[in-house]
């Protein structure tokens, strides 16, 4: 396998051992980084570590330090932090099982394919996914990598396992201090048929190559446009914004359920017919666009 593994060790239930490989399941190459750069010298910036009222420093001054309270640090030296570092062990011990859905999607961070590490591990780990698929469980761990301790799920994935390192509870945000305000009015049974019916007429079967970062897309456009006029300045396409229609905000909800569901751009609601009498008011604001103007012709 071309890719480097991440992790190397064994896969540990009861008094079973399953030597595994875990590699990365996502990458980070969709996204586009930038450097900044001195316009007159076209050179890249570098930074300075620099301390205020004293100015530049050297790296070998400077130690790592924990701020209780403004101003009011905890320093830390490098053996202190290294010495506090949890051994990298290499084996992952499933010490629970948990029904597949009982883990809330906040918790779920990063996803990593797990594979066995040669032919004789195998048949072990055949038998492991597919008990975990029969009994539709989840396995869940904790794995020490790089002087860090990992909570760690494993589930079946197709034809083989996937782990996936999961938020502690204290990183994640209760859901009832954002929602407490939202009351428990029970809605129109209409409305919501109306909605089911549009969801089940747009439900079919996710596939992720459907779907693109139009911006890291008109990043990449963008590059290569200025990369070919050779530092000319080259500016995107940007379509101008229409005149203000002042059409109201208030939408009348069925209307545009029953539209959504038949398939209509717009929902025939009476709140279009005062903004009839609105359009003289915004024109002075559209000629003050010309350029706009001739565009659209």
């Amino acid at each position: 396998m071309a890719a480097r593994a991440y992790w190397k060790g064994q896969i540990r239930l009861a008094l079973v051992s399953i030597p595994v490989e875990i590699y990365k399941a996502t990458k980070s190459g969709a996204s586009i980084s930038f450097r900044q750069i001195h316009e007159p010298s076209g050179k890249p910036i570098k930074y300075e570590k620099v301390v205020p009222g004293i100015g530049p420093v050297d790296r070998d001054e400077i130690i790592k330090g924990y701020e209780l309270s403004k101003g009011h640090f905890v320093l830390l030296e490098d053996a202190e932090i290294e010495a506090v570092k949890l051994e990298s062990k290499r084996t992952l011990d499933l010490v629970q099982f948990v029904d597949a859905d009982a883990i809330d999607v906040l918790y779920f961070d990063q996803p990593y394919y797990v594979v066995p590490a040669d032919d004789l591990a195998e048949e072990a780990y055949v038998v492991l996914r597919e008990a975990l698929r029969k009994s539709r469980k989840v396995g869940l761990g904790q794995l020490a990598i790089r002087g860090q301790e990992f909570l760690v799920s494993l589930k079946p994935c197709g034809r083989g396992l996937v782990l996936e390192t999961l938020r502690y509870a204290d990183e994640v945000n209760k859901a009832a201090n954002y929602f407490r305000d939202i009351g428990d009015t029970k809605p129109d049974a209409d409305l919501l048929d109306l909605a089911t019916t549009l969801i089940e007429k747009k439900a079919g079967k996710f596939d992720a190559g459907e779907y693109h970062n139009r911006y890291i897309d008109g990043l990449h456009r963008l590059i290569e446009k200025k990369a070919k006029a050779k530092g000319k300045r080259v500016l995107e396409d940007v379509e101008e914004p229409g005149p203000a229609s002042g059409k109201s905000n208030v939408i009348d909800l069925m209307a545009a359920l029953k539209a959504s569901v038949e398939g209509k751009k717009t929902a025939p609601d009476k709140a279009e017919k005062p903004t009839a009498k609105a359009t003289p008011k915004s024109r002075p604001a559209a000629a003050a666009k010309p350029a706009a103007r001739r565009k659209r012709a």
